[in-house]
């Protein structure tokens, strides 16, 4: 997989483990949730370069 796919926000959900689509939207409410494109149909997709970037900022403040 390359850096620059996208992403669903159900398939970063399952990369997530656990975490619920409610809890996603809130975060991205918050601006907390890793940032988002936002296609002309109105869906959002992650690049997964991004996602692992966000993911590795959390691990450091954990």
């Amino acid at each position: 997989m390359a850096d620059d796919d996208l992403m669903t926000v159900l398939e970063v959900l399952d990369v997530l483990k656990g975490v619920s689509r409610r809890t996603f939207y809130r975060w991205r409410e918050l601006g907390t949730a890793p940032t988002c494109i936002r296609l002309p149909n109105g869906e959002l997709r992650i690049v997964r370069s991004d996602l692992r970037e966000w993911l590795n900022r959390h691990r450091e403040a954990a």
